[in-house]
């Protein structure tokens, strides 16, 4: 059953994605965590991990925007889906791979916090594990399984 909070709507959840994605996107690490609750959330799916905690998701968005993030040769929005609840997206994002250029399918849902008070509760990622393993660094070894 979904608890209605007053004040919050699909319109504030998108508001606060497109902060965070803007932030994040900008490589900037404490506007990034500003978004998030105390002790964030992180899973990965299909592989089945996750990651909990402030200091865990600061090691992976330091790794992300240091250098994942500058690698990437670009990205593009595909598909959006919203609810007062969550941003999902789906990005087909461009990197530099070994044998070359590739393009890899990622989808993001951004988690309000159960509060909805304006702060995101953490994110579910969809991708391939050798996606998630340069996404990641070496957040990848700190991850439990779900």
């Amino acid at each position: 059953m979904t608890q209605k909070h007053a004040g919050w709507t699909a319109e504030s959840m998108r508001e606060l994605g497109e902060r965070h994605a803007r932030v994040e996107t900008e490589c900037d690490l404490e506007a990034t965590m500003a978004t998030l609750v105390d002790e964030p959330v992180y899973e990965f799916w299909p592989v089945g991990r996750r990651m909990r905690g402030r200091d865990a998701v600061r090691r992976y968005y330091t790794h992300l925007m240091q250098v994942f993030m500058p690698s990437q040769r670009g990205f593009a929005l595909v598909e959006e889906w919203l609810s007062e609840a969550s941003l999902a997206q789906e990005y087909a994002v461009d990197i530099a791979g070994d044998d070359g250029p590739e393009t890899h399918r990622v989808i993001g849902v951004l988690i309000a916090s159960a509060e909805r008070d304006g702060l995101l509760a953490g994110e579910r990622i969809w991708a391939s594990e050798a996606f998630l393993r340069r996404m990641l660094g070496p957040a990848w070894d700190e991850l439990e399984p779900i």
